[in-house]
């Protein structure tokens, strides 16, 4: 077939690298004049990190290098994923700088197809005719940027608004009051990476979130809790089995201690008591919507001063006092502010998609409708990879690849589309009610990453050897050993092809 990918991050190459492997002809689009998704240095802030190890954040078959720290750089992962298009032979295969301003489908013959059209960054337009789509475009494609009331007035008057993407260089906020909006990781990231360079650095945040110590009083790598698939037991999945109904039923007192633990450890280790920043509920919360770890320097700043955080708080509306830009806040403070970086989430959005199509992918309130985060219930020739955001993006995205390989030729055994509707349906109700609400259209994950692994490859067909689970549930998950999968898969796919000269 001829694929277009739409999107070059982790998603969109390894679909690209996958697709190719199994024979089909692959063109990849990428708006940024480089890959890397959200890596791209077009999005890249100061402090921008993994929160991932470098062992466990990579694709299966080209591990981080040696020579990266344990949680490369924004600008490491970049060159990473540079290193991963050009040892797979995908340079050719990119377009990059090439934004898609529509996919047009064409149900009218007896095989649907697309129609691509582009636009090159000289602003040249392109169309291209080809037999599927893959949507890999990211959960994470458009910052969400409030419309604070007096913006306008506030630009006027020289004050800037933008995301933390927005923010390249700390030459920008140089000498500058600054106002970082939120306390997720990239709120964190960037107010403990400006705040030396910023006259002041304040973080406003709506609501405190738990966040988890990379290592834990110093020592524990939290990869040891966390990554692995018992520290993923520790939360209530949607259907539990094996030793998840035992965490879960009479062992919970156990599990429960554990949590304990860990919020008392991270309490005293990050100063939260003396800070006032101890969030609202218990540890268990950390895994709402994000499991977030802490920002090297955040609360060593907030304690020494250097960095100053509202809680509780949110801006009400930005404005000009004595020709002075100012923020009002809920709480009744007016603080004087130059730059407000809000760091206030993400827009999943696929507006190259008609509205028809739009309509026919998400359900009522706006969730994606996809089958194992992947297969729209009745879009013919469309695809998604990339959209089950979870602690192993990569490795998720990769296997999304491989499940849409499979796919394509043939071998999926699916159920009828109503039940997968309706288990689509009870896995929305579900998300959205333990993650209140913040299940990002209905592809968050988190922390459930191996489950859906599992699911997914278990749907191919070939799922890993029982000693690989039995290591992950104390050892961190370790991408390399789920390269077999691709090689089994093509192995199938040579022994059916054979099979069919038989014939």
């Amino acid at each position: 077939m001829r694929i277009a990918i739409i999107g070059a991050g982790f998603a969109g190459l390894a679909a690209g690298k996958v697709l190719t492997q199994f024979g089909h002809d692959v063109t990849i689009y990428e708006k940024a004049p480089d890959v890397g998704g959200v890596w791209s240095r077009t999005r890249r802030y100061p402090g921008l990190s993994t929160q991932n190890d470098k062992g466990t954040y990579h694709l299966s078959d080209l591990p981080m290098p040696k020579s990266y720290p344990e949680w490369p750089s924004g600008e490491q992962v970049q060159q990473y994923l540079e290193s991963y298009a050009a040892t797979f032979r995908l340079q050719d295969k990119l377009r990059l700088g090439t934004e898609v301003v529509a996919a047009d489908l064409d149900e009218s013959g007896e095989e649907p197809r697309w129609t691509v059209r582009s636009k090159d960054g000289a602003g040249v337009e392109h169309t291209d005719e080809v037999d599927y789509v893959v949507v890999a475009n990211g959960i994470f494609s458009q910052p969400n940027i409030p419309a604070y009331e007096g913006a306008s007035e506030f630009a006027a008057a020289g004050g800037r608004l933008c995301a933390p993407s927005d923010v390249h260089d700390l030459t920008e906020v140089a000498g500058k009051d600054v106002l970082v909006v939120g306390y997720g990781k990239s709120s964190c990231d960037i107010a403990a990476a400006i705040s030396g360079s910023a006259r002041s650095t304040m973080v406003v945040a709506r609501q405190l979130i738990w966040k988890m110590p990379k290592k834990i009083q110093g020592v524990l790598n939290f990869k040891y809790l966390m990554l692995t698939r018992m520290g993923e037991a520790l939360f209530e999945y949607q259907r539990l089995e094996g030793m998840e109904k035992f965490m879960h039923g009479k062992g919970k007192g156990v599990r429960n201690g554990m949590l304990g633990s860990l919020q008392s450890v991270a309490t005293k280790q990050l100063k939260l008591e003396k800070n006032g920043l101890v969030p609202a509920g218990d540890f268990e919360r950390i895994a709402r919507s994000t499991v977030s770890l802490t920002t090297d320097g955040f609360f060593e700043k907030v304690d020494a001063g250097q960095l100053k955080v509202m809680r509780d708080a949110q801006i009400e509306r930005l404005g000009v006092e004595d020709g002075r830009t100012v923020a009002h806040l809920s709480n009744g403070a007016t603080v004087p502010v130059d730059v407000v970086i809000a760091g206030t989430g993400w827009q999943q959005g696929v507006p190259f998609l008609s509205k028809d199509v739009q309509d026919r992918i998400t359900d009522e309130r706006g969730n994606f409708e996809l089958y194992r985060f992947i297969l729209p219930h009745e879009v013919p020739g469309l695809a998604f990879c990339g959209y089950n955001s979870s602690f192993f993006s990569p490795l998720s995205a990769e296997v999304a690849a491989l499940w849409i390989a499979n796919h394509l030729m043939g071998e999926s055994h699916l159920p009828p589309v109503e039940e997968r509707r309706r288990q689509v349906a009870e896995r929305l109700r579900w998300m959205e009610q333990r993650t209140e609400g913040h299940h990002a259209r209905g592809t968050n994950l988190i922390p459930f990453s191996m489950h859906n692994v599992d699911e997914v490859l278990e749907e191919i067909g070939i799922t890993m050897p029982a000693s690989v689970r039995r290591r992950e549930w104390l050892m961190p998950v370790r991408p390399s050993d789920y390269r077999q999968i691709t090689t089994k898969l093509l192995e199938r796919r040579d022994r059916r092809q054979r099979e069919k000269v038989g014939r």
